[in-house]
């Protein structure tokens, strides 16, 4: 009687292609997940760094107020409104930057720069006008950019959050291997700079 089933080498060979297959589908499958949890990591640390930027210009928006408020009560220095006006070149450089870049790393050390230039700009105002006159303008200002820091300080906590999260998918296996293949990178974190995190305290 003559065998008319299929020859035991084609049947090896077809399972091994069935085999191969289902490797290909397993790890083509485990590269596309990984890529888009990379890259969705990667949009939450962007969204947020937008974030801290809206707060940091938040407070900017306050500076003109809280130096009209002190020009309306004292005598204008020349010294210190030349410093003044460094501290606001040095922002909106450093906001030029920001908007100009699509680099995550730039946007974050541009936002550093900010943060600093303006920490700078109010301590200016505090150190030429230490026994400034209280007023109710004066202490909405002055409350205002108390909670802006507060503000910052935690939009900028929750970014080195997201940062860590998307940074621990880049460096730790398979999303290292997929982060090299796709060209994701290590972000960089908001440095710890005392005078950029805690709150400066204004007192007139």
């Amino acid at each position: 009687m003559q065998n008319t089933g299929i020859p035991f080498y084609k049947k090896r060979s077809f399972i091994s292609l069935v085999i191969a297959a289902l490797v290909i589908i397993f790890i083509g499958g485990g590269f596309i997940k990984t890529s888009n949890g990379l890259a969705t990591k990667q949009q939450d640390v962007e969204a947020q760094l937008g974030q801290v930027q809206t707060v940091l210009q938040r407070r900017a928006d306050l500076i003109p107020n809280l130096v009209n408020a002190v020009k309306g009560q004292q005598k204008q220095e020349k010294e210190v409104y030349g410093e003044i006006s460094k501290a606001r070149t040095e922002y909106y450089n450093s906001q030029k930057k920001y908007n100009s870049s699509n680099n995550t790393n730039d946007k974050v050390n541009a936002l550093d720069e900010q943060s600093k230039s303006l920490n700078v700009l109010v301590g200016s105002i505090k150190e030429a006008y230490p026994n400034l006159t209280s007023s109710n303008t004066m202490h909405d200002l002055i409350v205002q950019m108390e909670g802006t820091e507060n503000r910052i300080s935690v939009e900028r906590n929750k970014y080195n959050r997201v940062a860590r999260e998307y940074n621990n998918k880049v460096v730790k296996f398979p999303g290292s291997l997929v982060a090299g293949m796709t060209g994701h990178s290590k972000i960089n974190y908001f440095s710890a700079d005392v005078n950029a995190q805690n709150a400066p305290s204004v007192k007139f």
